[in-house]
C-alpha cells in the first residue's frame, strides 16, 4: 500500500511539474511576442538559473522568468566550473547546423595528420582573411585542418563574383591561394554552394569575416585564431573540456 501511495505521489508531482512547465512556456512566449511580435522562438527550456528559462531565438539565447515578467540578455557563467553556459548552448546549436554542411561544399586545407578541424567563414577580399590565410602552412603544421565556408561580404563589391570564380576553378585550393595574394581569379561560373553557405552563416550569427568555429560549434576569438600556436592551444582546451563533460567529470 505504501508503495502505491509513493508512486501516486510521484506521478502527481510529475504532472504538476509538467503543468508548471507548460504554463511557463506559454507565459514566456506570450511576453516575448508582446515585445517582438515577429520573434521566432525555437525553444523554451528550464535554466540552471533558479526561476528562469533558457529561450532560443534564432542564433541568440536569452533568459526569461517563469512568469514572463523579466528578461535577461547576456552570457550566463558557471563560475565554479569556469564555463560559459550561454556559449555552450549556442555552440551546440551551431554544431547541428555546421554538421549539415558536407566537406564537398567547403574549401579544405588539410595537414598530413589532422588533430583538429576549424571552420572559417571567409571572404576573398577581406584583409583579415588574408592575414589568417598567409599562415596556412603553420596551421597545418600544428595539425589544424582549415575548412573554409565562403561568405562574400556586400561591403566588398565584386567579392561574390570572385568567390564564384574561385569555386569554379579546376584547382580550388590553388585559386584560393592566388586570390588571397590579390590576384584576379577571373570570371568563371558554375553551380556553387555560396548562397547556401551565406544563409548558413547568417543563421548561426556570422556578422563578419573571418569567423572561426571549433568542431563542437564553439566560436573562437579572432585574436586567438590569428596565432597558430594560440589556436592550437585553444582547440586542445576545447577538446579536453568536451572530453571531461562527456565523461561526466569536472575540471
Amino acid at each position: 500500500m505504501l508503495n502505491k501511495i509513493l508512486i501516486a505521489a510521484a506521478l502527481g508531482g510529475a504532472t504538476l511539474t509538467a503543468h508548471a512547465a507548460d504554463n511557463a512556456d506559454k507565459a514566456i512566449r506570450d511576453a516575448i511576442h508582446a515585445l517582438v511580435p515577429t520573434a521566432q522562438i525555437d525553444s523554451v527550456d528550464k535554466s540552471v538559473l533558479p526561476g528562469f528559462y533558457e529561450v532560443g531565438i534564432g542564433h541568440a539565447v536569452v533568459y526569461a522568468s517563469a512568469d514572463g515578467k523579466y528578461l535577461l540578455q547576456g552570457n550566463l557563467y558557471d563560475m565554479a566550473n569556469k564555463l560559459d553556459l550561454t556559449e555552450a548552448r549556442l555552440a551546440k546549436s551551431r554544431k547541428s547546423v555546421l554538421d549539415g554542411v558536407p566537406v564537398s561544399k567547403r574549401i579544405v586545407f588539410a595537414p598530413k595528420t589532422t588533430k583538429h578541424v576549424v571552420t572559417v567563414f571567409t571572404d576573398v577580399d577581406c584583409p583579415y582573411c588574408r592575414k589568417f590565410h598567409e599562415q596556412m602552412a603553420d596551421y597545418n603544421k600544428a595539425g589544424i585542418e582549415v575548412q573554409y565556408m565562403l561568405f562574400p561580404l556586400s561591403i566588398h563589391p565584386g567579392s561574390d563574383k570572385k568567390t564564384v570564380s574561385v569555386w569554379c576553378s579546376t584547382d580550388r585550393n590553388a585559386a584560393w591561394n592566388a586570390a588571397m595574394l590579390g590576384k584576379d581569379p577571373g570570371s568563371k561560373t558554375c553551380d556553387n554552394p555560396i548562397a547556401e553557405t551565406m544563409k548558413i552563416g547568417n543563421d548561426i550569427g556570422v556578422n563578419g569575416t573571418p569567423s572561426f568555429y571549433a568542431e563542437d560549434g564553439t566560436q573562437i576569438q579572432a585574436q586567438v585564431a590569428y596565432s597558430p600556436p594560440q589556436l592550437a592551444a585553444e582547440l586542445d582546451r576545447i577538446a579536453a573540456q568536451k572530453k571531461v563533460a562527456t565523461s561526466g567529470g569536472t575540471q
